[in-house]
């Protein structure tokens, strides 16, 4: 429980990705965590790229625990199985994904939300399933979704609500 509570305090006054690098981990610039994200008891096992964006729910997992099983039947009470994960630049990782040991994940790369990654990812695509599969292109994607980009970055949370309750309910 005292751990709990440390660890919190540590987030709120380092903020969370200071937290995270003091633990030992490698994240670069302009990323972000949205929600709670799970970096595992291993988070020095995981390095991250810069400007990448990780969404609620995601968990990151840098060890077998199917190894307890050997454990048992083979004698071996003292084996554990690790992994690394490397995430590379310009990447989103979308709402409950999990991303398990030994991959990577290349540049300016989309995850889908729900999407288990078990095996590494090539640059400039687009990810999803379980397990995740390269669903298309950057490129693809973009000529797909083209006409259905709205410009709100700019707009505060209330001219955000207005535009986009018209462009949805005033048609």
């Amino acid at each position: 429980m005292l751990k709990k509570i440390e660890e919190k305090l540590s987030k709120y006054f380092y903020g969370e990705i200071n937290y995270y690098r003091k633990k030992g981990m490698n994240i670069g610039e302009n990323c972000s965590l949205l929600g709670k994200v799970k970096f595992g008891s291993e988070p020095y096992l995981i390095s991250i790229g810069n400007n990448v964006k990780i969404t609620d729910g995601v968990k990151f997992i840098t060890h077998d625990g199917g190894v307890h099983v050997i454990r048992n039947i083979n004698n071996l009470p003292n084996i554990d199985k690790f992994g690394t994960i490397v995430i590379g630049n310009n990447v989103f990782i979308g709402t409950n994904s999990i991303i398990l040991p030994n991959v990577t994940i290349g540049n300016n790369v989309i995850i889908g939300a729900g999407s288990v990654i078990t095996k590494s990812i090539t640059n400039n695509c687009v990810v999803a399933g379980v397990p995740g599969r390269v669903i298309s292109t950057l490129e693809e994607y973009l000529k797909k979704n083209e006409e259905s980009f709205l410009e709100t970055k700019q707009l505060s949370y209330d001219e955000k609500s207005e535009f986009l309750k018209k462009y949805f309910f005033d048609k």
